[in-house]
C-alpha cells in the first residue's frame, strides 16, 4: 500500500434476529448469536494480528444491527468511531418486516417486476434507487475524503455495498441487485492517484 491510498472495507452487518427478512429503514433488529459469530469470524484473527489494529477508523450506518459492533471493536481495537447517518440502509417501504420468500408467493408479479428492474418497479412507498445512489455516492465521498492515506472499515448494509461498488464502477443502479452480498461479507474500494479501484466483493474475512 502507498502511503496516499486510502483503503475502504465495506462489511455488511451480520444475521439479525428474525432471520432473513427485507428490513430496509422501519425494521431495524440486533444481530443473533449466529450474527455476532459471523462479524468477529470476518475481521479476525488476522486484522489484529501482532496486537496492532488492522484499521485506523471505523465509520457505522447509524441502525442497530451495525452499529452495536461498530461501538464493540472500536472499544476492542482502541479505535476512533464516527456515525454516518447517510449510511442507512434504503427504505423498502411496505414490504418491510417481510420475507422474500412470502412476497414472492403473496405478490407474485409485483415480486417479479422488481427483480426484472428494480428501478422502475420499487416497493409502495420505497425509496428511489436514483435517490438512494445520490445519498450514498455523497456520504461516501466524505468520508474518503475526511481521512486520506487511511485504512477505513464501514459497517452498513447490502444495499449499501452495491451502492457504494455502483458508485466506483459507474454502474447503472439497475445492475446493483445482480451482486450479492453475504451476511459479514467484505468488499475493498482502494483510492489511488488514478482513482477508485474495486479490489474484491463479498470476502469471508478480512485481508492484508
Amino acid at each position: 500500500m502507498n502511503a496516499e491510498d486510502t483503503i475502504v472495507d465495506l462489511i455488511r452487518h451480520g444475521e439479525p434476529r428474525g432471520g432473513r427478512m427485507i428490513r430496509g429503514q422501519g425494521v431495524d433488529h440486533p444481530l443473533s448469536s449466529a450474527g455476532w459469530r459471523q462479524m468477529w469470524t470476518a475481521v479476525g484473527p488476522d486484522p489484529y494480528r501482532d496486537q496492532i489494529p488492522y484499521w485506523d477508523q471505523i465509520i457505522s450506518s447509524p441502525m442497530m444491527r451495525c452499529r452495536e459492533f461498530a461501538v464493540r471493536l472500536s472499544a476492542q481495537q482502541g479505535l476512533p468511531m464516527a456515525v454516518e447517518p447517510e449510511l442507512r440502509e434504503i427504505a423498502m417501504g411496505a414490504w418491510e418486516g417481510r420475507r422474500p420468500t412470502d412476497l414472492a408467493h403473496e405478490e407474485p408479479d409485483a415480486f417479479a417486476a422488481f427483480r426484472r428492474d428494480p428501478v422502475a418497479n420499487r416497493p409502495p412507498d420505497g425509496e428511489r434507487l436514483e435517490a438512494f445512489q445520490q445519498r450514498i455516492g455523497q456520504a461516501y465521498d466524505r468520508q474518503v475524503a475526511a481521512y486520506p492515506g487511511l485504512r477505513l472499515l464501514i459497517v452498513c448494509h447490502a444495499g449499501v455495498s452495491r451502492a457504494v461498488i455502483g458508485h466506483v464502477l459507474d454502474a447503472d443502479p439497475q445492475c446493483w441487485y445482480r451482486i450479492r452480498i453475504d451476511y459479514a461479507g467484505l468488499t475493498r474500494v482502494r483510492h489511488d492517484g488514478f482513482g477508485a479501484s474495486l479490489e474484491f466483493v463479498n470476502a469471508r474475512w478480512a485481508r492484508r
